[in-house]
């Protein structure tokens, strides 16, 4: 008897492994269902973070290829505005070149004016005065030019700066002042 003893006693320890049991699976039914809500309330969170980064990756590859143009943009830009300063440059030189041929004319006209003063009696074409001009004839002085034309000698001298009155030559031209 003493198996069927023991038995009695021991008839507790079944139900309470079913009560374990129960309170077992009851308690992974709450913790399953805090899981699925957890799990939920991550999606919920997740699925705007999502959309954010979304929009963000759009942002920022939008910034890039409006980078890109602008490089591009850049890159043309500066092309022309060296193109330009070239095409300047040249044109300046082209000025400054065309200018020194200029001064040199300039410097050697009064040169060539004094030869052809002096070999003007050799030249073919005889010279002609213009407006307020007079050519030097065989035997004229600036006194004489002077009493001729109605006006000062010392007017006549001031408008023939680079004129040497004791030297006049034949065909040679000087200004006449005007009269008062």
């Amino acid at each position: 008897m003493d198996t069927i003893s023991r038995e009695n006693n021991s008839s507790y320890l079944p139900v309470a492994g079913v009560i374990v049991g129960v309170l077992a699976i009851i308690l992974s039914a709450v913790a399953l269902a805090k899981i699925s809500s957890v799990k939920a309330d991550l999606h919920a969170q997740v699925d705007p973070i999502a959309s954010r980064i979304d929009d963000a990756e759009g942002k920022a590859a939008n910034a890039a290829a409006a980078a890109d143009k602008a490089t591009s943009s850049i890159t043309t830009l500066a092309s022309q505005t060296q193109s330009a300063f070239t095409s300047v440059a040249q044109e300046m030189g082209n000025i400054r070149g065309e200018l020194t041929k200029l001064q040199e004319a300039a410097k050697a006209a009064p040169k060539a004016a004094a030869v052809k003063g002096d070999k003007a009696g050799a030249s073919k074409e005889p010279a002609v005065a213009g407006p307020d001009e007079y050519v030097i004839k065989s035997g004229d002085t600036f006194s004489k030019i002077a009493r001729a034309h109605g006006v000062s000698l010392s007017d006549l001298l001031s408008v023939n700066p680079g004129v040497n009155a004791s030297k006049l030559h034949v065909g040679q031209k000087i200004k006449l002042p005007a009269k008062k």
